[in-house]
């Protein structure tokens, strides 16, 4: 896919992994619908990234706001190209103690938003004549679980699933489907299970270049799964 003058949508898109995705995209001359809950964030983001960043304040586990915004945004013939489902809650710890409160906001984001967002873009790109694609953001945990992380694995494991029936129902609509499964990032996600951002972990720009390389792959040539891992996992001040 040629990225000049396409039109994206990434969720989770006002810190870490999901805004430097949209810096990438940006620089790469593509529009994107950044979406996210913190306003703050996203207008700060706007601020840095230009005009071809549009910020959306929704909170994607929402099915109502997110069909609305879709509808009003979007028509069969201005529907966007490119899909980043990043947008991702993560709570770690006992299973005997983590509050039901944690469990239910990761189903709601990691999986019912998931399908909320995918469910009525995916209708928007079957529309169009040209290819499109849609990148979901995994983990490795979606294919190795980790003590006091089976809430966590549990919704990456649906993840993968999901992606998985999903390119072979959408393939045939000249429609990628992808799952991108990093390992441990440099930001401050795993701090609720002790685990402290160092710079051997994967960095944010490095990953987002990988997912515009997927992007680009030639048109009939899909990419539908991609682990990607540190070469060296250790903590170098350690």
């Amino acid at each position: 896919m040629d990225l000049h003058n396409k039109t994206a949508i990434v969720t989770g898109a006002s810190g870490g992994l999901g805004a430097a995705i949209s810096e990438t995209l940006i620089q790469n001359g593509t529009k994107v619908y950044g979406l996210a809950r913190n306003t703050q964030a996203l207008h700060t983001l706007q601020k840095r990234l230009g005009a071809q960043f549009i910020p959306v304040p929704l909170d994607i586990s929402n099915y109502e706001a997110v069909k609305s915004w879709v509808s009003e945004t979007f028509s069969e013939n201005n529907g966007p190209d490119i899909l980043i489902n990043n947008a991702g809650a993560g709570s770690f710890g006992k299973i005997d103690e983590m509050p039901t409160e944690e469990w239910a906001a990761m189903i709601n984001t990691n999986l019912n938003g998931l399908y909320y967002i995918t469910s009525q873009v995916a209708s928007l790109l079957k529309k169009k004549k040209e290819g499109s694609h849609i990148i979901n953001i995994g983990s490795i945990l979606g294919s190795m679980g980790r003590a006091e992380g089976a809430a966590y694995c549990a919704t990456k494991y649906g993840v993968q699933g999901f992606t998985d029936a999903l390119f072979k129902e959408l393939r045939f609509f000249n429609i990628k489907v992808t799952c991108f499964n990093p390992g441990s990032i440099d930001t401050h996600f795993f701090e609720s299970s002790g685990i402290a951002a160092h710079t051997n972990m994967l960095q944010p720009h490095d990953l987002a270049n990988t997912v515009v390389h997927l992007l680009q792959t030639p048109d009939n040539m899909l990419i539908s799964d991609i682990t990607i891992r540190p070469l060296n996992p250790k903590d170098p001040e350690k």
